[in-house]
């Protein structure tokens, strides 16, 4: 019985004593939002139809705003995820359905949601709440 519990207490240190080694986690900064827009306007008549999209000032990087449906948009910061600190701003491509940056962070993004769909980032594109009542689109955190 005296081995076991020799044996048992080196045990359940090591798997109750967390790793030395921490990654670092560096996030996309926190930057406040809140903006409303008159989807009316010229300036966002690509919003006007389901699939549109348009760029829109604010977040750490800029917005990226998709029309999922007639009564709901996505609206995600442009900051890519990969290596945050590089400051990398993704932009819609030629697929018009997928946020990209080539030259800095090598990372793709559906506009639909924001989610991974080239690494090497594993985490979305960052994305804030939109509420919508016909005519003005209001993005925020």
């Amino acid at each position: 019985m005296k081995s076991l519990s020799h044996l048992l207490l080196p045990l359940c240190i090591l798997l109750l004593t967390p790793g030395c080694r921490k990654d670092k986690q560096v996030d996309v900064p926190l930057v406040n939002v809140d903006i409303e827009i008159n989807i009316n306007l010229p300036e966002y008549n690509a919003l006007a139809v389901t699939g549109g999209w348009a760029y829109v000032t604010g977040g750490s990087e800029g917005l990226i705003v998709y029309r999922k449906s007639p009564d709901e948009f996505t609206a995600l910061d442009r900051h890519c995820t990969f290596q945050p600190e590089d400051l990398c701003r993704v932009t819609v491509d030629d697929s018009q359905v997928m946020a990209r940056d080539t030259s800095c962070c090598h990372s793709a993004f559906l506009l639909l949601d924001g989610s991974v769909t080239e690494a090497p980032a594993v985490l979305g594109l960052k994305r804030y709440n939109t509420t919508f009542n016909g005519t003005i689109l209001r993005i925020f955190n």
